[in-house]
């Protein structure tokens, strides 16, 4: 009693957008992406033509804000850093160790983009229901297990994905193994943690676009999931194509695994230029 109907929109158990009509009348709105990245609500009055914003607090304005940059140059600097090895690796003008050096320092900036980009989603403002609603600004914490937030899982295996492709650097310094011990240490992983990408940007568009397809091409939000995810698909395609044939002991398309990651760097890093304006 005395709290205000809300109609829900999302997919599956997941909440991306709440409604509802605050005691005055009019319309309020909470959109997960809006409020975790700028900190904000929307409201408009009974009768009023335009929505005013309700922001959250300056200390969480500040955390978003802090958060956000640093994700993004971590991203920028690492899919800048991922074009620099794959480059190297095309045109030859380095060997494999410094291939494997470049591609490994990218990859912790990349470790980094992505922890800071869960660190955000786990010190949002959050949504406080009732009257006309408002954002509350919790501790800071440097964890949390929160699988039924669409936000919080997108990072999560985004993150994770960043881990996995961790592991697949680490081992490209391995000397003498044989395909199937390349295959195995280095590619499974690689293309693990490319599907982690993809999955991690279809969670993304999820959130975006409330569980339905959508094109939102002057949404800022929307492109930089958007550039995200065709890098990401960019990432698989340049794996499997640097899968290691045993009968040949060469890859399927060197020139394709090369492109891809290079190509598909720079749509991280693109899209980390993008992240840049997308803040409170």
């Amino acid at each position: 009693m005395g709290q205000p109907e809300q109609r829900a929109e999302g997919a599956g158990p997941f909440t991306t957008r709440l409604t509802w009509q605050p005691p005055g009348g009019g319309t309020a709105v909470w959109e997960s992406r809006l409020a975790r990245r700028r900190g904000v609500l929307a409201v408009r009055p009974h009768g009023a033509a335009a929505t005013r914003r309700i922001r959250a607090d300056a200390v969480a304005l500040a955390r978003l804000r802090r958060l956000n940059a640093i994700a993004a140059v971590a991203f920028v600097i690492g899919g800048a850093l991922f074009a620099a090895g794959a480059a190297v690796a095309q045109f030859g003008s380095g060997d494999a160790t410094e291939c494997a050096s470049i591609y490994f320092v990218g990859g912790l900036f990349f470790s980094t983009g992505g922890y800071v980009s869960l660190l955000q989603v786990i010190n949002a403002p959050r949504h406080k229901g009732g009257g006309e609603g408002r954002l509350v600004t919790g501790r800071w914490r440097w964890w949390s297990y929160e699988p039924v937030r669409v936000d919080w899982l997108s990072t999560f295996v985004l993150f994770a994905g960043t881990l996995v492709f961790a592991v697949d650097l680490l081992d490209s310094f391995l000397q003498g193994l044989n395909v199937q011990q390349v295959n195995r240490l280095i590619w499974v992983p690689d293309v693990i943690g490319c599907a982690l990408f993809l999955v991690s940007g279809h969670l993304g568009f999820v959130e975006i676009c409330h569980g339905r397809p959508c094109l939102r091409p002057h949404n800022l939000g929307w492109r930089i999931v958007a550039v995200n995810q065709f890098g990401s698909a960019l990432f698989m395609v340049s794996a499997l194509a640097a899968y290691t044939r045993p009968a040949t002991d060469s890859l399927v398309n060197a020139d394709i695994a090369n492109w891809g990651t290079l190509t598909g760097a720079l749509c991280f890093s693109l899209a980390g230029l993008l992240q840049l304006g997308e803040h409170p």
